[in-house]
């Protein structure tokens, strides 16, 4: 396909003064300006598919720009002080900024993200700068980028994108695991790949191999086409393995469920295809607004959910903010090793009320249905009872309210840090059930950043340390009688699944994308063989032993 370069709107703010000849023209266009941040933010209201809350969040944007008394302010810095209008933009909207972040009451300091947002619009018009361009693609492109932010993918328009590249980023980096989500073939990590193409230029991308090729040969295209419908084709033909019932040749049977990131249709188009929801990662619903939703918006997406699943478990992951996913309107330290840092369950210790207003969402939703609550980045035992005791903190208080919730609700953790790994028989007797995030468990038992391209070989999701680790975890709450599953990418990857079907884990959840790949295999699997893999496996040394082993063994 054809290569769109993107690049991210940097506004550039120049802190100069303005001839007093000039003030009057740069007033003309600022009114200009204000009409257009009007008209945009009115088509988007009106043009787009957006739910009523979104709408009620760009509707108060449309309050900010209309605002007469900030327009004053504006007007009199450029007219009085003579600021160039970018500055001038920027004083006054920092100014209100800072007096809205130091109030008392939570919900009026997240209006000062809606002022960051129309203050950045305001400077963008005036730049004449346009919407972020991945929401307006018009035809099939091949994206091109040195980073994709979760919000960059938020904005896309999926159905023109055939595939991604871009400079950093790995296998397991939320960028690859939504492009995989989207079935968009994605390679990351390329170096100088924004220097090496340019708008317009056909290149090839191979996500199965990890090449992209820059300067075409006509044999090339060729090659690459009659490649890409034979992909296709297999895509295709592997659909007939979704209706199955997933269980092995000896009647072994295994639960699939869905990793999602919204309630939008796309992603539970399969939802009749799976036994649950094994992982929701709630932070989508965060990164795709432009302040913090609030809890009725949450209960209404959690509750539509549970209904569509009805008695099928729905696993809903609470806050996982950090690391490599941001929030625009929140701020959060710098830091220098943000995978260790303040991240998930530990950023939600931090901000309390935020964590509340989740889990009261939570727990009137779990009414509805099967709703189970799960927290990530759990390092300790005393981390877990903490959680538990807010829970108990927030079913109190709703309670005294009178607000109709479900106190039964189970509660489980996400095992990614090696320490809450080797406690596992105590944190086994603390909670209901637990959820392998295979991810991050092998970026911190590895000590390799799985965004690095430089160490991305030192990432080894089939090291022999792995499947020693999970026989551990499944082991101990198996002789408690709590169930685990593994819904990381590793929960999607076949070849893995066999090997952990093979260790006793009896629940999967991956990607929509993996469904029929993972069907298909188990209903060629017999569970005898899958134990003598895993037995073998636990004997070697390293992971590339591991890898040609399973090669070996299933070739297919």
């Amino acid at each position: 396909g054809r290569v769109f370069q993107y690049q991210p709107y940097q506004p550039e703010i120049r802190h100069e003064t303005i001839a007093k000849a000039q003030a009057d023209s740069c007033m003309e266009k600022y009114k200009c300006v204000l009409f257009q941040a009007e008209e945009e933010l009115k088509q988007l209201i009106e043009g787009s598919e957006l739910d009523e809350e979104e709408k009620k969040i760009f509707q108060a944007h449309i309050d900010i720009v209309q605002d007469e008394e900030m327009s004053r302010e504006i007007e009199d810095e450029i007219r009085d002080n003579l600021l160039s209008p970018q500055w001038a933009i920027q004083e006054v909207y920092e100014r209100y900024i800072q007096i809205i972040s130091k109030a008392k009451n939570a919900l009026i300091r997240e209006r000062a993200a809606d002022l960051k947002d129309v203050c950045q619009r305001l400077i963008r018009l005036w730049d004449g700068g346009h919407e972020n361009p991945l929401s307006s693609l018009a035809g099939d492109v091949i994206v091109v980028a040195q980073d994709l932010l979760p919000s960059d993918t938020a904005a896309m328009k999926t159905e023109y994108v055939k595939a991604i590249v871009t400079e950093v980023g790995g296998y397991t980096s939320h960028m690859a695991i939504l492009a995989r989500n989207y079935g968009i073939p994605a390679v990351l990590g390329v170096a100088d790949i924004m220097k090496n193409t340019e708008n317009g230029q056909k290149i090839a991308v191979d996500a199965k191999d990890g090449k992209v090729i820059t300067h075409l040969t006509v044999d090339q295209e060729k090659q690459y086409q009659v490649m890409r419908e034979e992909y296709l084709k297999k895509i295709s033909d592997m659909r007939q393995y979704l209706p199955l019932v997933p269980e092995t040749l000896d009647k072994t049977r295994i639960e699939v469920c869905l990793n999602i990131g919204s309630a939008d249709k796309s992603e539970l188009e399969l939802e009749s295809y799976t036994d649950g929801v094994g992982l929701f990662r709630t932070e989508f619903l965060y990164m795709s607004k432009k302040a913090l939703p609030e809890e009725e918006e949450q209960f209404r997406v959690y509750k539509k959910i549970v209904t569509m699943y009805g008695e099928r478990p729905v696993i809903i992951r609470t806050l996982d903010i950090g690391g490599d996913k941001k929030l625009d309107y929140l701020e959060l330290p710098r830091e220098d090793n943000p995978f260790l840092g303040l991240r998930a369950l530990r950023l939600c210790f931090e901000m309390k009320p935020i964590f509340k207003t989740q889990l009261r969402a939570l727990l009137r939703a779990a009414v509805y249905g099967n709703l189970w609550i799960m927290f990530p980045m759990v390092g300790s035992i005393g981390d877990i009872r903490f959680a538990k005791q807010i829970v108990e903190e927030v079913k109190e208080e709703l309670r005294e309210e009178n607000i109709s919730c479900r106190t039964d609700v189970k509660v489980g953790i996400m095992i990614e840090i090696p320490s809450i790994a080797l406690m596992a028989d105590i944190a086994a007797s603390e909670v209901d059930f637990a959820s392998i995030g295979t991810n991050d468990l092998c970026q911190y038992l590895m000590a390799v950043d799985r965004l690095n391209p430089s160490v991305a070989k030192y990432y080894q999701s089939f090291h022999p340390a792995m499947f020693r680790l999970i026989r551990q975890i499944v082991e101990e709450f198996g002789k408690q009688k709590k169930p685990v599953s593994v819904c990381g990418e590793m929960g999607g990857n076949p070849q893995a699944v066999a090997l952990l079907a093979g260790l006793g884990v009896r629940k999967f959840s991956m990607n929509a994308s993996s469904l029929a790949s993972v069907k298909k295999m188990l209903s060629q699997m017999d569970i005898c063989k899958a134990e003598r893999m895993a037995r073998t496996v636990l004997e070697l040394s390293t992971a590339v032993q591991v890898e040609e082993y399973i090669k070996s063994e299933l070739p297919d």
